[in-house]
């Protein structure tokens, strides 16, 4: 089921985007790298495998050559574990949303009433954030003691007026068994090239659960991890790697195209602090 869905949704990503923004309730229309030669703006024009190189792309891009707190970062046990920003959650229950394609891998955004604070959250530091939805970059961005899982998925939070703040990070890898999660994700045969999403509803807490809610993380602060790299966001990495069946892994991967950032030299990221 898992691996049929995202075969197709691996087929229909005729146009690379940008980190999807999952600004609606329907497939996100991004802007990222253009894949027409006879595009007349340089704005767009941007590759995970050149990253070094997206601050000279664009004035709008400088942050992502300038800035002090850049996504992602190398990490490890020698930087210890989080003991502050300890988060605890509102997730319960199914959530409708859509299930489609971003361009480089499997993605979901949660359906939007106008009301962000009807979102499944979570609260840190007496600061509550709202579920936007979920994405996939393969291979994962942020390795851990040098070793990288063979993906990464991102769950985008916003506070109550829709300003992205955190992202809770799920590191990938395949184990012995499949997992709750993912068996969720339907098939999608049946959807043209244009269209491929599904309207679906998840129950977002077994991602939750895959990881022991966060009960041992990595935190600090950084950025987007695509153009134009915006700054000020608070990262959760689970200490805990979210194990996916083998199948499922290789429905993710298949599904995929690269997508991971260069990791970025640690300056003012104040990790765990």
């Amino acid at each position: 089921m898992l691996f049929s869905a995202l075969a197709l949704i691996a087929a229909s990503a005729t146009a690379v985007v940008g980190c999807p923004q999952h600004s609606n309730h329907k497939r996100s229309h991004l802007q990222g790298r253009q894949t027409d030669p006879n595009a007349n703006t340089t704005q767009n024009i941007w590759a995970y495998e050149a990253s070094f190189n997206w601050g000279k792309l664009s004035p709008d891009y400088r942050l992502c050559q300038t800035g002090t707190q850049q996504s992602p970062i190398a990490l490890s046990l020698g930087n210890g574990l989080s003991l502050n920003h300890v988060p605890t959650f509102n997730y319960t229950g199914s959530v409708p949303g859509n299930f489609y394609n971003w361009g480089y891998g499997p993605a979901f955004t949660v359906a939007h009433n106008g009301d962000w604070t009807s979102h499944p959250s979570f609260t840190y530091d007496n600061e509550t954030l709202y579920l936007k939805g979920w994405h996939i970059h393969a291979p994962a961005d942020h390795s851990v003691g040098g070793d990288r899982s063979k993906a990464e998925m991102h769950f985008v939070h916003v506070d109550a007026e829709g300003h992205e703040g955190a992202v809770l990070a799920f590191r990938l890898d395949p184990g012995n068994f499949n997992n709750t999660f993912f068996d969720q994700l339907p098939a999608m045969i049946g959807f043209d090239e244009m269209q491929t999403e599904e309207s679906i509803e998840m129950d977002l807490s077994l991602a939750m659960e895959s990881v022991q809610y966060f009960n041992e993380f990595w935190s600090y602060q950084g950025s987007l991890t695509s153009p134009p790299c915006h700054e000020g966001i608070r990262w959760f990495i689970a200490r805990q790697i979210m194990f996916t069946g083998v199948e499922q892994m290789q429905a993710i991967l298949g599904a995929s195209t690269y997508s991971a950032r260069a990791e970025q030299e640690v300056w003012q990221h104040r990790i765990n602090e």
